[in-house]
């Protein structure tokens, strides 16, 4: 896999991840939607912390810097 994520990119991503998982257990944001955002803060996370986004693929997205 080759990196696709700049570090903005990922930084923005974990800070959503961040206050989806605050709200999410300071019982804000409950339920189904809760359950969906948690699963979706978890997805950022892993994706930020690997720099690849499997759906910037097809669209030909490229956030990080070119060598």
């Amino acid at each position: 896999m080759k990196k696709n994520m700049g570090s903005v990119d990922r930084i923005v991503r974990i800070l959503i991840a961040l206050v989806i998982g605050v709200l999410y257990f300071m019982e804000v944001i409950e339920g189904t939607l809760g359950i969906v955002l948690v699963v979706l803060a978890a997805i950022f996370l892993l994706t930020s912390f690997i720099s690849f986004c499997p759906l910037y693929l097809p669209f030909g997205i490229k956030t990080c810097k070119s060598k």
